[in-house]
């Protein structure tokens, strides 16, 4: 093979864009003729999917050259250095190398087909300095092109990258928007993965509509003089997860998996590693701790959760060299936990202050503070943070938990709460999110405040609420008419109405329920965009919607177009093995809007990945499918994550390492909209009767 080496000549080097090799090509890639990095990601005989952003600024003006594909940055002396112009080139028939020189750390970045045709990166980083070098943050860019311009665009050319920060077993798969066969994946195979971190990530890159570009964390490394650091991973097409899981193992990485990821103290929790290695050999860790010695190529193990609180299993192989791990969760009782989380709304979430229009209200919580936060107290008021909106969950909550307890404390909170939600809706159910009407003229508040209604006439039997909850679901229609993607339409409204006399109001709703769903059905995965261009919170709903239509109705037309649309809401789940992730929907702004840290990033959990098992769970009793059931469960427990054992919760999780250069990987301190999770644990989960 005759190699060819020159210093970058940008004329010279724009000619070479696709390489070639004598092996039918798996993946495709374009190069930047100025950075040596990647501008796209093909399959072969795919035109429209560009598996990464285009760094030029021709796809976003913010996400240029710097974060090409394969670029990044590290720290050595306390500075972060950027490798991103290379000094050398290599080519070949077989693929390219590009060599970048950052004071004494040369970084290689080469790229080649195997036989199969799969491309394979590697990154080596090498000391040539006369001194010790410390690499510590280590970010490779691999811009993934997940983001969301509008639903069409998403269906037609977008991803979304699911991350497992697996140490040595790393892995990434993206599946396409349109749930659709056939994605791309991406397994390690020397180095280690410890973390990833997202970039360009604020108000006026992207917002809420920007997942932002995506750094893969290689483990800090110390290298002496002469010495190198390997980092390589595999890229290869993979029709979906079970196919993704087979390629992987084959080509060498062990897939860690459980078989769930939150069990209540004295139950069991299963894990398991499979690999293509019979000869593996070595010991696994619960919470650090030696519990067995492990071998073969396919390894299970089983433990009784003995205590609350995070139940890591680590699996060191190879001589300890390499690990890889599952994140699990024990809770002391689900029963305990909800009735916690409601004695602690009831007891230091109620805003007290008789005659002032709030009086009543269930508002957020700063936990670093031990205090309420009054929203516009001691700053701007923020409308994520006002009365109401999705606050109103905890109403709801606490409804649902006196219908299961009978608990007098819950029942005062109650009361109050009755008050003040009148006080947030005009005699005509004109709904806002603030007593004084100041506020947004918002969409969604309308079907969680007639759930509410709904749900204080199971409690009280009076009537006067099931009248308030028509009242609400039609002043929405007047609002908004039929094709607002509202979350969580109350549709057994319908059936408390009809069951209590209200028959021609039962059936006016049902009109307007089916008016919705046909709406639904004829935009199919075209949605309209809403307060975020494209979101799992829009697909979710609609499916939802059509489902619940269809159970009322039994007209097989609302059953296929929620069939239609899920493979679209399950893309947004991964497989990963950690509560934190598995199953649960990408979401990348929540901690900003609802957060006190007001930190962009992905939320893993966020509270409203517990629609995507409503969805499922609905689909289980439409059609039977009960491994919907089972996933729907998964989804549920893993979401219970947000609350503590004292009653706390949290409004999201910020999952990255690191967001914008700044530390992430947190809880955020606001107990805010969370308890919209344990609602729909308490109506569609298993929780105890």
């Amino acid at each position: 093979m005759r190699k060819i080496s020159w210093r970058i000549v940008p004329a010279m080097f724009s000619a070479l864009l696709l390489w070639s090799c004598d092996n039918p090509k798996q993946v495709t890639y374009e190069v930047d003729p100025k950075t040596g990095a990647l501008m796209e990601l093909s399959l072969p005989g795919d035109t429209a999917m560009n598996w990464i952003m285009r760094a030029d600024g021709s796809q976003y003006e913010w996400v240029d050259a710097r974060y090409g594909w394969g670029l990044g940055q590290f720290f050595a002396k306390g500075t972060e250095k950027f490798w991103e112009i290379p000094v050398k080139v290599w080519t070949s028939g077989e693929g390219m190398s590009a060599v970048y020189q950052v004071d004494g750390i040369e970084i290689n970045v080469s790229r080649s087909w195997d036989k199969e045709g799969n491309l394979k990166e590697t990154y080596r980083f090498t000391n040539t300095s006369d001194e010790k070098a410390e690499l510590s943050d280590i970010a490779i860019n691999t811009p993934f092109n997940d983001n969301y311009p509008d639903a069409r665009t998403c269906y037609e050319a977008r991803c979304n990258a699911h991350l497992w920060d697996g140490e040595d077993d790393a892995y990434v798969f993206c599946t396409r928007m349109s749930g659709a066969e056939g994605g791309l994946g991406l397994v390690l195979q020397e180095g280690a993965i410890d973390g990833y971190e997202v970039r360009e990530r604020s108000s006026q890159t992207g917002s809420s509509n920007f997942r932002g570009v995506i750094q893969l964390n290689p483990r800090d490394k110390v290298l002496n003089p002469g010495e190198s650091y390997t980092v390589s991973w595999l890229i290869f097409p993979a029709s979906d997860w079970n196919d993704f899981q087979t390629k992987a193992i084959a080509n060498g990485l062990v897939m860690a998996q459980a078989d769930s990821y939150v069990a209540e103290v004295g139950d069991t929790l299963s894990v398991s590693f499979r690999s293509n290695q019979p000869t593996l050999k070595g010991r696994l860790l619960l919470n650090g701790k030696e519990v067995a010695i492990v071998s073969g190529a396919d390894i299970h193990y089983t433990t009784t959760v003995q205590a609350p609180g995070e139940q890591v299993f680590t699996l060191l192989y190879n001589e300890d060299k390499k690990r890889t791990r599952v994140e699990c969760l024990g809770i002391s009782d689900y029963d305990t936990l909800v009735n916690r989380r409601c004695q602690f709304i009831a007891r230091h979430q109620q805003f007290n202050k008789p005659g002032d229009p709030r009086d009543g209200a269930f508002i957020v919580y700063d936990n670093e503070t031990e205090s309420l936060y009054v929203n516009g107290e001691t700053g701007r008021a923020r409308s994520d943070c006002d009365e109401a909106r999705e606050r109103v969950c905890m109403g709801i909550l606490l409804a649902r938990q006196y219908q299961r307890t009978s608990d007098p404390e819950l029942m005062h909170a109650l009361g109050k709460y009755v008050k003040f939600v009148r006080r947030i809706q005009m005699a005509d159910y004109k709904t806002f999110s603030t007593p004084d009407f100041k506020s947004k003229h918002r969409g969604y508040n309308y079907p969680w405040v007639a759930d509410f209604w709904f749900t204080m006439f199971q409690v009280t039997g009076d009537r006067k609420y099931l009248k308030d909850g028509y009242g609400t679901l039609r002043a929405l229609v007047r609002h908004f008419k039929h094709g607002f993607y509202c979350i969580n339409i109350p549709t057994y409204g319908y059936t408390l109405l009809k069951d209590n006399g209200f028959t021609a109001e039962a059936d006016t709703l049902l009109a307007d329920f089916k008016a919705m769903a046909d709406t639904f059905y004829e935009n199919g995965p075209y949605y309209p965009t809403s307060e975020v261009n494209y979101e799992q919170s829009i697909v979710a709903p609609s499916i939802i919607h059509l489902l619940n239509v269809y159970l009322l109705t039994g007209d097989n037309k609302y059953l296929q177009g929620a069939e239609s649309q899920l493979p679209l809401l399950e893309s947004f789940g991964g497989r990963q093995p950690s509560y934190h992730l598995n199953e649960i929907a990408i979401r990348h702004w929540d901690g900003y809007w609802f957060g006190k840290d007001q930190v962009w990033g992905d939320t893993f959990p966020h509270y409203w990945s517990t629609l995507t098992g409503v969805a499922y769970r609905l689909y289980a009793k439409a059609t039977g499918k009960q491994e919907y059931a089972e996933r729907a469960m998964n989804i549920f427990r893993n979401n219970l994550c947000l609350f503590t054992e004292d009653g706390r919760g949290s409004c999201a999780y910020v999952y990255p390492q690191k967001v914008n250069g700044k530390k992430a990987h947190f809880y955020d301190p606001f107990a805010n909209d969370q308890d919209w999770a344990m609602v729909f644990w308490l109506e569609y989960g298993v929780a105890k009767q």
